[in-house]
């Protein structure tokens, strides 16, 4: 098989069906499923064979997060290709075929993400890629906007690990997704570091999937996804950036980090954001730091510039959805 679809699942009987019989209509058959699933109470497990026949299933005894759950996947894999995809998407016929295709037109490319829409929302989209700025703030690129625009394929910071392509051996190199995070950032730290060792992750706007979004959460805001992501946001900068550039970015993550809590505090969850940050700061240590080499200082370079430039690609986003509402 060139593919191997890990997909993870925790409680998701309401989308496996949906998920499985899409990908069961692929224009291409090389390709295996393999569900990971983290104790699912919900029988979302049983019975998949009737949606697509041979699919494989790992079972965990209790919820270990989503970051393990691919890992197990990546590591059960053969194949020379790997898509992790949420049990909340629905793929196209020829999404499978699309990535592939993508990830193949260059040895460099680490990640292809397709074009991700709201599958409640079909007009709109819902992620054409992942962006990370100066402020410490991950972003979906595009969501909210029209789902035919972001028409072009090009380079991103990183991709959305609930529906992209990986190249399996360059996880060798870079290591896997980091269990630390548990879940949430953990897509964006890996494609960082990706980024570091000179790799490339794309966007392909030909593959696309419907997203319901927050399947396994529940919510797009709750006290555990802000409390983890808070965390989880020291761990990623603490492990990526070498200590100069810890020094350069200091004063714009700890803006970043205050806008923030003042957000979550409006919102009612400023306890479980500071709770986070305390967390994170506490345990940084834990993280496995990336090494600097001065063979990639000019990998370092680039991604700093990425970090200004996404900083304002965020701000005209912001301001082009505040517009329409």
């Amino acid at each position: 098989m060139k593919t191997t679809i890990v997909i993870p699942n925790y409680n998701g009987k309401a989308f496996m069906e949906d998920c499985l019989t899409a990908l069961a209509a692929q224009t291409v058959r090389d390709f295996e499923v393999l569900v990971v699933d983290n104790g699912s109470t919900d029988g979302s497990v049983e019975g998949l064979d009737a949606w697509f026949p041979g699919v494989r299933v790992i079972s965990f005894e209790k919820n270990y997060g989503f970051s393990r759950a691919v890992n197990e996947g990546i590591r059960q894999s053969r194949s020379e290709y790997v898509i992790l995809l949420n049990n909340d998407t629905i793929p196209f016929p020829d999404y499978v075929e699309r990535l592939v295709a993508a990830i193949e037109a260059d040895r460099r490319i680490f990640s292809v993400s397709p074009k991700m829409i709201q599958a409640c929302n079909r007009h709109l989209l819902d992620d054409a890629g992942d962006s990370y700025c100066a402020l410490g703030w991950a972003f979906q690129r595009g969501v909210g906007q029209p789902a035919e625009s972001y028409s072009r394929p090009g380079r991103i910071f990183s991709s959305c690990a609930g529906a992209a392509i990986y190249r399996r051996d360059i996880f060798d190199e870079i290591g896997l997704f980091d269990e630390l995070h548990f879940a949430y950032l953990e897509d964006i730290d890996v494609g960082y570091r990706a980024l570091i060792h000179g790799y490339q992750n794309r966007y392909e706007p030909e593959a696309k999937v419907y997203h319901v979004g927050s399947g396994t959460s529940g919510s797009r805001y709750n006290a555990f996804k802000v409390k983890l992501s808070a965390r989880n946001s020291v761990y990623l900068n603490y492990k990526n950036m070498p200590l100069p550039f810890l020094v350069l970015n200091i004063l714009p993550l700890t803006l970043g980090w205050l806008i923030k809590l003042r957000f979550f505090v409006r919102m009612g969850f400023g306890d479980e954001y500071k709770a986070g940050l305390k967390e994170g700061f506490s345990t940084r240590r834990n993280c496995r730091k990336v090494p600097f080499r001065r063979k990639y200082l000019w990998n370092y370079l680039y991604i700093e510039w990425l970090l200004v430039i996404n900083t304002f690609i965020y701000a005209a986003e912001f301001l082009k959805r505040r517009l329409k509402t």
